[in-house]
């Protein structure tokens, strides 16, 4: 009976913990509005500061983007926001959800597993159900940092922590776990399924493919459009997907609804929507794109494979 009553108060305490972290800044029921209120937006004003998480050394400050309502697929949460120096987030599973720490800037210490490695951003590396991950900023100055998280299922997550916050961990010279790149090098012309050019220039890579998750996580896509270019309406019955604008200017049209989007803006795609990117800006306007399956037994079926992939993800 004791043991059921911890089990009983652990899961109702994990389960408020993920409520609480999905609500942070993030619109109620975004699906309900029009295309321009539910573009999430970065706003460094609006982050809030947060010691220890997860156990881990000094504050991060950050704000919700996205939660659980955000999609009608199964990603739970987006968060952006920075981690100050000799700061991070300590070691932790998840065993109903998936999440990747990704940095835009600077570098940092990335745990897998109990094994430790310096990644430069632009850069991030995947967890899977059932292993554990932390970061730490060894660096002294702050690192632009991003967090996305796709259950199992709907709405269900979860957070066992290790009290470890990997201050003075020992360093692997290579990593022995999966990290994704965001390098703009790696990138070619985009040709299908890819998203193609309408007009000028598209490059793209499939950054992270679906064999590297285990539940409905269905890609990560780096995706960058010349000055005056656009792509293709494209609509999946299957894959819901945000839409990340690392750099640039452009505009957005879901359906019939078009909006403006710059750098920080992240763009909520349902099932089935139609959507194209242009970029209206004198730079290059360059994207992050994840992808989350309607039914995980499923996803390789309605994932396409990418015309390129490789090692060094």
């Amino acid at each position: 009976m004791k043991h059921k009553l911890l089990l009983a108060v652990s899961s109702f305490v994990a389960v408020m913990a993920g409520a609480l972290l999905a609500q942070q800044g993030a619109p109620a029921s975004p699906q309900t509005l029009p295309l321009g209120e539910r573009i999430a937006h970065t706003v460094p004003a609006k982050y809030r500061p947060s010691p220890s998480v997860h156990g881990g050394p000094g504050q991060l400050d950050y704000m919700g983007l996205f939660n659980a309502t955000a999609l009608d697929t199964n990603l739970y949460f987006l968060h952006r926001g920075i981690i100050q120096p000799k700061s991070g987030i300590g070691a932790h599973f998840h065993n109903q959800c998936e999440e990747m720490f990704v940095i835009f800037d600077g570098e940092a210490q990335f745990t897998i597993d109990g094994r430790t490695s310096v990644l430069k951003g632009p850069a991030g590396a995947p967890v899977p159900m059932g292993h554990s991950h932390a970061i730490y900023n060894h660096t002294d100055k702050p690192i632009q940092w991003m967090n996305i998280n796709v259950s199992a299922r709907k709405g269900v997550y979860d957070a066992f922590d290790l009290s470890d916050g990997r201050v003075g961990a020992a360093l692997d010279p290579i990593p022995t776990f999966m990290t994704m790149r965001l390098d703009q090098s790696l990138l070619r012309p985009a040709t299908g399924p890819a998203p193609t050019a309408a007009k000028g220039t598209v490059q793209y890579r499939r950054a992270l493919p679906p064999s590297v998750f285990r539940g409905p996580w269905a890609y990560v896509d780096h995706v960058l459009l010349a000055p005056g270019s656009a792509t293709t309406p494209q609509a999946y019955q299957e894959i819901g997907e945000f839409w990340y604008v690392m750099n640039g200017t452009g505009t957005v049209k879901v359906g019939s609804e078009t909006a403006s989007i710059q750098s920080g803006d992240a763009v909520p795609i349902q099932l089935n929507q139609t959507k194209s990117f242009e970029n209206t800006g004198a730079s290059p306007l360059e994207l992050l794109v994840v992808g989350v399956a309607r039914d995980a037994d499923k996803k390789y079926d309605v994932v396409l494979p990418p015309a390129r992939g490789g090692r060094g993800n």
